[in-house]
């Protein structure tokens, strides 16, 4: 008969070996883990190793690219607005490199740019258009002129106002003096600002346009694009240029390429943060002049080529 003793060496003896198993197999089993780890953290280095030279490879190319355009730009640009003029409206979200960029484009282009005018926060804001609309339909309308009774809000309204005082297209340009009166009314009640002590009449007019908007944007897009379209029909071509992003949402590119009565009066160019997207705003100019109809320009959404074809 087995003793209670040797009973219990048995049991100990049993605990042990299992205990031994326990934890060489855990050693194993960790080495074997950690291993596959390391492997698994040295391929990810790889990884990111392959993309971020792909990236700095891309980027080389675009900054090529945008370089090659800006040594180019005076070559295609030459005389395509000679003898015209640019009037550049920006809206308060515009990048001042848009702006700066598409000015020197128009002027190399033998354009003479009348004056740049900021739209500011207030003039896109929904909350003060009633405001906005008081001003526009007060008695600083030019003599002999009358507002559009087609669309009432305050971005088609003050744009038909404003196309009335800086634009000459099939109506001769206003009187200097009925120009200023217009322009300092709007700039005194906070609507608009600019630096430049007159601004002159204009044949073509580009409004310049940030990205993308967020969820609460409101319609400041649509005051935009409806602004544009305002000011469309008195000059020989408007321009509504936006940077990456503008295509989406309710930024006011897409707006106006979404609404067929805006896209049918305003070309559209949706990548004027690159340099292609600026000799384009351009060329949209000049070929507007030209008689040619509004296109759409851009790699964004609804965009029908990327630029004006020749």
């Amino acid at each position: 008969m087995i003793s209670l003793r040797s009973h219990a060496i048995s049991l100990a003896a049993v605990f042990l070996a299992l205990a031994v198993g326990v934890v060489l197999g855990s050693g194993l089993l960790s080495d074997t883990v950690l291993s596959g780890l390391r492997k698994d953290k040295a391929d990810l280095h790889e990884q990111i190793n392959t993309l971020t030279d792909d990236k700095n490879a891309l980027n080389e190319k675009l900054s090529a690219a945008g370089e090659f355009d800006s040594m180019m730009a005076p070559r295609i640009l030459r005389d395509t607005l000679g003898g015209k003029s640019v009037v550049i409206f920006r809206t308060p979200d515009a990048a001042d490199d848009d702006v700066d960029a598409v000015t020197r484009l128009a002027t190399q282009s033998g354009a003479t740019v009348t004056g740049a005018i900021s739209l500011t926060p207030q003039f896109v804001d929904a909350n003060s258009s009633e405001k906005l609309l008081s001003v526009v339909n007060s008695p600083i309308l030019p003599a002999g002129r009358q507002l559009s009774t087609k669309s009432v809000d305050q971005g088609s309204q003050a744009g038909d106002l404003l196309g009335i005082a800086l634009l000459s297209g099939k109506d001769p340009a206003v009187v200097d003096d009925q120009r200023d009166t217009v322009l300092a009314a709007l700039r005194e009640t906070g609507f608009i600002s600019y630096d430049a002590q007159h601004i002159g009449a204009a044949n073509t007019a580009v409004i310049i346009t940030g990205g993308d908007l967020g969820d609460d944007a409101g319609n400041r897009g649509s005051t935009v694009a409806r602004f544009a379209a305002g000011l469309a029909p008195h000059g020989a071509g408007t321009v509504l240029a936006g940077r990456d992003g503008s295509a989406t949402g309710t930024a006011a590119v897409a707006v106006a390429r979404s609404d067929a009565a805006l896209s049918s009066a305003v070309t559209t160019v949706d990548d004027v943060n690159a340099e292609s997207g600026r000799i384009t705003s351009v060329l949209a100019l000049a070929d507007l002049v030209r008689g040619g109809k509004p296109g759409q320009f851009g790699i964004g959404r609804g965009a029908s080529s990327v630029t004006v074809p020749q």
